[in-house]
């Protein structure tokens, strides 16, 4: 089953994008919390098993783009340090 070797997540950018390419695939998108601290600073919070996955984020560069950008890198960290197999960005313009 895809389910089991692959996972989509997406950050704040980009809702509708993922959940129809996660439709497409008959997956569920992935559960990912991304929240942000009065100063400013990004948290992500995995809600489910990425280990051994390939793992693709699906995070656009739209204005902000710095946050936008900033909150993408953050989630390939998570994810990098969750053991994920293998991390594919998909940055639509």
């Amino acid at each position: 089953m895809l389910s089991d070797t692959m996972v989509v997540l997406h950050g704040n950018s980009n809702h509708t994008l993922a959940a129809d390419i996660c439709s497409d695939l008959g997956l569920e998108p992935g559960r990912a919390e991304v929240t942000r601290f009065p100063d400013g600073e990004i948290s992500v919070s995995l809600g489910e098993d990425v280990r051994g996955k390939d793992v693709f984020i699906v995070q656009s560069t739209c204005p902000p783009v710095n946050e936008n950008l900033m909150e993408l890198l953050v989630m390939i960290d998570c994810v990098k340090r969750s053991s994920a197999a293998r991390i594919t960005a998909v940055i639509p313009y």
